[in-house]
């Protein structure tokens, strides 16, 4: 008996046509899965790199030249690709898995110091915390006095409101801060010193 090697169509036909599509499935899925059964172990690996021979198909279909060798040697050539693709991305994934895993583990001391730093950041977190809980307007005036260094009526300039309303916003603000965060000794003042004058 006689092994067909063609579809109707050809690959290029298979691409478009569904029941084409399953016909050249059918006729090639043994072949490009002893195909990649030959250069993975992995039986859940060599099943989607199968699938992703077929997918391809779908896309390259039209590349196919009858004239260069049959539809099986061309398929070969895409099955070729995918796994060539797959081998590359697990060297990288290997690559980057030694990178990660080469880092040098923390020690003690230095466990030691980021807790301790982290111990010393706690007023900062806390405050930054509850300034994102300020209403926009009295959030808006805090920080550009606080953060920003502006005066009062430089940031009132900046909001375009009135000097007035920029203080009583300011006021609520830094109220609703000390409530919050404790008194202004808590809170480191080199990051946001919201005690500060209002002139």
């Amino acid at each position: 008996m006689r092994i067909v090697t063609r579809s109707r169509g050809g690959p290029g036909a298979a691409a478009r046509d569904p029941e084409l599509f399953e016909e050249f499935y059918r006729r090639h899925v043994d072949a490009v899965t002893r195909f990649v059964a030959r250069r993975v172990e992995d039986p859940h690996t060599a099943a989607d790199l199968t699938a992703e021979v077929f997918l391809a198909v779908i896309d390259s279909g039209h590349t196919y030249r009858p004239r260069l060798g049959d539809e099986r040697a061309w398929l070969f050539g895409v099955a070729r690709n995918v796994t060539s693709a797959e081998r590359r991305r697990v060297a990288r994934q290997h690559a980057l898995t030694g990178r990660i895993a080469g880092r040098r583990l923390l020690e003690p001391d230095d466990i030691t110091r980021l807790e301790e730093r982290l111990a010393a950041e706690r007023p900062g977190r806390r405050l930054l915390a509850a300034m994102a809980d300020l209403p926009d307007g009295e959030r808006a005036v805090l920080e550009l006095v606080a953060v920003d260094q502006l005066s009062v009526p430089e940031a009132a300039r900046a909001l375009g409101i009135s000097q007035v309303a920029a203080r009583v916003r300011l006021h609520r603000a830094r109220g609703k801060l000390r409530a919050q965060v404790g008194p202004p000794e808590e809170v480191p003042r080199r990051r946001v010193d919201f005690a500060r004058s209002e002139a």
